[in-house]
């Protein structure tokens, strides 16, 4: 997406497997690498770069604050599944919050920070 200066979204493994390329089209994930451009056509796509609600704010400053990111890669895919997590559900479980996540691999390995920082944002969002 460099060629709309949109280069928050990453490529990863081109399969919709990985979740680096996570985005909201109509306010859902999807996998932007296999999503056809027909599908989207109509559609609201919304980037991390755009991504703008009290869920994303939240965790954006839980990101943050509990520090989850290591080399960031995947970052932008782990955070656009969370925002769509919080907006439909405040008060998620520990199996929920691996539900919506369950798509995004992070080679890292911060999962545990991250569902820490689900739950902090949910708390902020209370």
């Amino acid at each position: 997406m460099i060629w709309l200066n949109l280069p928050g979204t990453k490529f990863g493994c081109g399969m919709a497997m990985c979740g680096a390329c996570t985005v909201h089209m109509d306010g859902s994930p999807v996998r932007s690498c296999s999503t056809p451009i027909q599908i989207a056509e109509g559609k609201k796509i919304t980037t991390i770069e755009g991504v703008e609600s009290p869920a994303a704010r939240a965790v954006k400053e839980a990101w943050t604050e509990i520090q989850v990111p290591q080399c960031g890669y995947c970052q932008s895919g782990q955070v656009m599944s969370a925002v769509a997590l919080l907006e439909g559900n405040t008060n998620p479980s520990d199996d929920e919050i691996d539900a919506a996540m369950s798509g995004n691999i992070c080679r890292c390995a911060t999962y545990a920070r991250i569902r820490k920082a689900i739950k902090s944002a949910a708390e902020q969002l209370g």
